[in-house]
């Protein structure tokens, strides 16, 4: 193995939007940096996605400043990614075709063994996302002839067209999949989940339906946790009951400090009554027969798995980092939102990313206040925070920790007036 006496301020596994990120901050900073990343080219879990997968928010949110969103499907955000390399000049620190095989602490910094060799940083920011292995329950298969596919591995929706399909999941990704079920002319749509998520019944189509402009401004106005919550959750107890779906009501009151605002799916909606419902999950496949746990069968040609994403630290050589598999217990072994408990000068940027709000301004805010860390201008502690810290609070979380970047005199008027005063239809500036 090629080993280098190169020694970077910072490096950053995954070279997706947070690697991408982190590197423009780093930069800005003044920091020697380098992402590694395993694929032939930048964009991580979205470079892999279906052309149909889209975000859960409106493109004005998603972007920021002027760099480049022209819709909200995955061609789109990958533009958007590759267009934070062109903005920034930042091909030339990333290192492409650089699988990390182990991460290992290392004194006061890091070593990383890749197959091309050895690569030392004082500091690593892990950018593999907190969403980045499928998750397919176990199963038992005898015979099957059902085509099954996770959402994020159904390359053809024409697929569904004439078929009929089971959705299993209770979440956003199933959502989705049941709307794509009408769009493409399923001839049978069933459903099946064991829980419920939140989201917002509505007619308007997803991007306009999921800004969170106006949970932005609730922020801004001084509403507490608990005040959000209840106002959002009557509204959608509300929105359940009009469109006539109060029996898909979850069983937890709405909390935004542990759900997502999910917006709304015009197909499900239209066609609810036309979905053959089951609370229960798969037990096992017999041919095309799909047995639950309930004991009821479905007929299917198509099985899509909407049950979501796992992590996938294997990479580290800490056992107790490799371990890790879910995204709360990988927030339970962080302070700060991202700081590892677990290993020195080590961060999980994706961690404070799963409640309400925009990636990119969270992970500008977020690696801003790192690479103040990583130069001794900030204070990032080991508190574990335990809950989503959504939007705006990234903000009010960061700033007593960063003095740096939020001027104590200026910061919360600063921020206020970007969340009372930008237009719906414009991004937010760049931190």
């Amino acid at each position: 193995m090629e080993h280098t006496d190169k020694l970077y301020d910072l490096a950053i596994v995954g070279g997706g939007l947070a690697g991408v990120v982190a590197l423009a901050y780093a930069r800005r900073a003044g920091l020697e940096a380098i992402v590694l990343e395993r694929r032939d080219r930048i964009g991580g879990l979205w470079r892999d996605l279906p052309a149909w997968q889209d975000i859960q928010i409106s493109p004005a949110d998603w972007a920021l400043g002027d760099l480049p969103l022209e819709g909200a499907t995955q061609p789109h955000i990958l533009a958007n990614i590759e267009s934070w390399v062109e903005r920034f000049g930042l091909a030339d620190g990333i290192q492409l075709n650089t699988p990390v095989q182990q991460a290992r602490a290392s004194g006061s910094g890091w070593e990383l063994v890749t197959p091309r060799g050895l690569v030392c940083a004082k500091h690593l920011v892990a950018a593999t996302g907190a969403h980045n292995t499928a998750v397919i329950p176990p199963v038992v298969r005898s015979g099957s002839t059902v085509s099954e596919f996770h959402s994020c591995a159904l390359r053809n929706a024409a697929l569904l067209t004439g078929r009929d399909v089971l959705v299993v999941g209770g979440g956003a990704s199933a959502f989705d999949l049941l709307d794509l079920c009408f769009a493409q002319g399923a001839r049978r749509v069933a459903w099946a989940y064991r829980g419920l998520r939140w989201f917002t019944p509505t007619r308007k189509p997803k991007h306009i339906a999921g800004s969170v402009r106006g949970f932005a401004r609730m922020q801004a106005s001084g509403m507490t946790a608990a005040e959000q919550s209840a106002a959002i959750g009557a509204d959608m107890r509300s929105r359940y009951e009009k469109f006539g779906i109060s029996e898909i009501l979850p069983t937890h009151d709405f909390d935004v400090r542990h759900d997502q605002l999910v917006p709304g799916r015009h197909g499900m909606l239209e066609n609810f009554a036309r979905i053959e419902r089951h609370r229960s999950s798969v037990a096992s496949i017999t041919g095309r027969t799909v047995t639950l746990k309930d004991g009821c069968s479905v007929e299917a040609d198509v099985l899509l798995w909407g049950t979501g994403y796992g992590v996938d630290l294997s990479y580290f050589e800490s056992p107790e980092i490799a371990g890790i598999r879910t995204l709360a217990a990988l927030r339970a072994r962080c302070g700060c939102i991202f700081r590892s408990l677990d290993a020195p000068n080590l961060y999980f940027p994706s961690v404070g990313l799963d409640g309400i709000g925009a990636a990119p301004w969270a992970y500008a805010l977020v690696f801003r206040s790192i690479m103040s860390h990583i130069a001794g201008t900030a204070q990032l502690d080991h508190e574990v925070v335990g809950h989503n810290i959504n939007h705006f609070d990234v903000v009010d979380h960061l700033a007593p920790r960063d003095a740096g970047s939020y001027p104590a005199h200026s910061w919360r008027a600063h921020y206020r007036d970007i969340a009372l005063n930008t237009p719906d239809e414009q991004p937010y500036p760049i931190p």
